[in-house]
Order: structure tokens, then sequence, then C-alpha cells
């Protein structure tokens, strides 16, 4: 006997007349196999694709974090970088000002004693600290600096002392004794007289005694005299820098020769210029 191979289906249907017939509809079992198969592999290759979808976006994902933590290490790297330029900038700066001033650091700003093995640190945090702690530092010189700029602590001229401060016999030779007011550097005639201290000039001219002579206002009752000039190069009202010529060594007024009359007053009182001149030794 032959095997039968199809596939058999049967459907009751209804008539207009309430008469019901039966049909016979056959498929072959292959065909049935063959798309069963079919499907399957359709919808096997409908998840696969599903599932690498899925594994692309996850990748995207993963680069793009990544990507950021590249970027954010690579910024990081940066700032530290920045920050060791700033504490170099700021020990540098900070020795240069050091140097140029002779300023000793106040104890409070100044780092306490310590010691042990030096240990390189590389983090952000250490690094940040010390160019904060250096920062603090610098700021205690330059502002030792900038009260150092209007207060005289520089020689006006270099020459010999001769009169100084206080109590002196007659230098023409009369009779008795008189106070002197400054301190008297004798020089060649001609020789750049500079300002000690910054200020702003509130004489230059001639006066009783002093001959021609600048007057400069440091602020805070501090004045400075350079007397016996022979040329004055500064006006009055004009601001003068540290260190900045006002005029030229000379023998004007009441003087036995050249030489500059240098004198500090203090709320209009003459006080010792040697108190505020660098020590010759």
């Amino acid at each position: 006997m032959a095997r039968d191979d199809r596939f058999y289906a049967f459907f009751v249907a209804r008539t207009s007349r309430s008469r019901s017939r039966i049909r016979k509809f056959s498929l072959p079992k292959s065909f049935l196999r063959l798309t069963i198969v079919a499907s399957l592999l359709v919808t096997g290759m409908t998840l696969y694709g599903f599932y690498g979808l899925t594994q692309e976006a996850i990748h995207l994902r993963v680069e793009h974090e990544n990507a950021r933590l590249r970027a954010e290490n690579s910024k990081q790297r940066q700032q530290l970088h920045d920050l060791k330029q700033r504490v170099e900038a700021v020990e540098d700066t900070s020795r240069r000002l050091a140097e140029m001033s002779g300023v000793n650091i106040s104890d409070d700003a100044r780092p306490k004693g310590s010691g042990g093995p030096a240990i390189p640190v590389q983090d952000s945090a250490s690094i940040m600290s010390k160019a904060e702690t250096l920062q603090r530092s610098l700021q205690a010189v330059e502002s030792v600096m900038q009260a150092r700029m209007v207060t005289p602590s520089i020689w006006p001229v270099i020459g010999n002392l001769t009169d100084s401060f206080g109590g002196r016999r007659n230098p023409f030779g009369g009779p008795g004794s008189e106070f002197h007011a400054g301190q008297d550097i004798a020089t060649a005639w001609g020789t750049a007289v500079d300002a000690t201290a910054a200020g702003t000039v509130i004489f230059a001219g001639w006066q009783n005694g002093y001959g021609q002579v600048v007057i400069i206002d440091h602020g805070g009752g501090l004045t400075t005299r350079y007397g016996h000039l022979s040329e004055i190069d500064v006006s009055e009202g004009q601001q003068i820098a540290k260190a900045e010529p006002i005029g030229k060594v000379g023998s004007s007024g009441r003087s036995t020769g050249p030489h500059l009359h240098y004198e500090v007053r203090l709320n209009d009182e003459p006080v010792d210029p040697r108190n505020y001149l660098p020590s010759t030794e």
C-alpha cells in the first residue's frame, strides 16, 4: 500500500437552507514542514538581528563613555600641568622678589621648620595646597615690597658720609654748635640723585639754607628732602617712582662743597635718616 503523505483538514460549511456539507482539503506534509522551518528561520533571524542591534547600542554607549573618561583624564592632566607651572611661577617670582628687595617673609607667612625625606607627590590636591601656601607667601612678600616702595629704603646717592643727624660744630668755623637735621653725603658735582621711595613732589625750588631742594611726600606723614642740588629735574605735583632721578648734586644754599643733604621727616619732625638707609657693611 502506498504511503499517504498528505495532511487533511475538514471543514463544515452551513448553507442558506440550513443544510450542512463536509468538504475535505489536503496539504502535503512536506509543505507544512517547510513552512514551519521557514517560520523558525525568520523568527531566529529576527531575534538575531534584534540582538545585534542591542549589542551595537551597548558598544556605542561604552565607546561614548570611554571617550568621556578619556576627555576627563586629559583635562585633569592639563589641570595638573597648569598647577605645576603655577607653583613654579610663584616660587620663581617669590625668590626673585626676595632677592631684589632683601625682604624676609614674616614669621606668620614663612613655613615653619620641618624635615624628612622628600617624597614627590603628583595629585592635584597636594599641588593646589602647595600653590596656595606659596601664593600666601608671595602676597606677604609683595605686601612688604609695597610698603617699602613708599618707605625710604635706598641710598639717594653713593658717596662719603660726612655730617650725620644730630649735634655738630659749625661747618663754617664759627663758634658754638648746631643741630643737623639730616645726613650729608659728599660726592661729585652733577651726580644723579634718586628718590628713596615712591611719592609726590610737594616742593621743587629754592629754600634758605637748603638752596635748591626737592621735597617728596610718601604718605602717612613721611617726607624726604634732597638739598643743595645743582639741578632740579622734577616739578611740584609730579608722581615719582622709587629710584627715579630727581636732580643732581651741587653746593647751592648754605654749603661748603658739593654734597647732598638728605633728610627724612615724620609729621614734619626730622628723624635720623640712617634708620631708613641700608647698611653700608
